[in-house]
């Protein structure tokens, strides 16, 4: 099993990177939320990964934390959601939000991201509340009020988020922001904007 890989970021085509390790280039999908927050080509990146062996393919997975790579192994062992719905729901919420929905039993939060319906939030519900504690203690969990007031605000700066996210990858000014202007829509966050704005382009 590969469980982390330090090297060189050669390719960031979100949801693909390919990371040189000493001349190996390795193949590997992230959630938006992970190949947003990576440096620019040529740079170091460390990755927290899970290598899923099929018969037809060897699929590395790769994130930014331990919580986010948790959460993932968590959602695949669920009825229903395989690894491109797990990557779905990390691109489509931030971690602590997507806990939160699950604590407040809030299935119409998790039908925000693209690719889960309302069955599947229901599944998601009732099959990940005992499953919590493999994310963290309590405190890690939960939103404290700050968390949540810093949250809010996040979600108010998500278009220029957004933008700045497209423009590190290589979109001119100017195509970045019709981009985002023309797929934002009031409450989504700026992972979600910035993957709509990516098959826009």
């Amino acid at each position: 099993m590969i469980g982390r890989l330090s090297g060189i970021l050669i390719e960031n085509k979100a949801p693909e990177l390919l990371v040189d390790v000493h001349g190996v280039g390795y193949e590997i999908k992230a959630p938006l939320s992970t190949a947003f927050a990576l440096p620019a080509i040529g740079e170091t990146v460390v990755l927290h990964t899970h290598l899923a062996v099929r018969e037809d393919a060897h699929v590395l997975y790769g994130f930014n934390t331990e919580q986010e790579r948790t959460l993932f192994r968590t959602l695949i062992k669920i009825s229903g959601v395989g690894p491109k719905l797990a990557l779905a729901i990390l691109s489509g919420m931030e971690t602590m939000r997507f806990i939160q929905c699950i604590q407040d039993q809030d299935p119409g939060g998790l039908v925000k991201i693209p690719g889960v319906g309302k069955k599947t939030a229901e599944r998601l519900i009732v099959e990940m509340k005992d499953k919590l504690s493999a994310l963290g203690s309590a405190g890690a969990a939960l939103m404290t009020p700050l968390e949540a007031q810093v949250a809010r605000v996040e979600r108010h700066d998500a278009l220029a988020d957004a933008e700045s996210a497209l423009l590190a990858l290589g979109y001119k000014p100017a195509q970045a922001t019709k981009a985002v202007e023309k797929v934002a829509v009031e409450g989504m966050t700026s992972e979600a904007i910035i993957r709509a704005a990516l098959k826009a382009i």
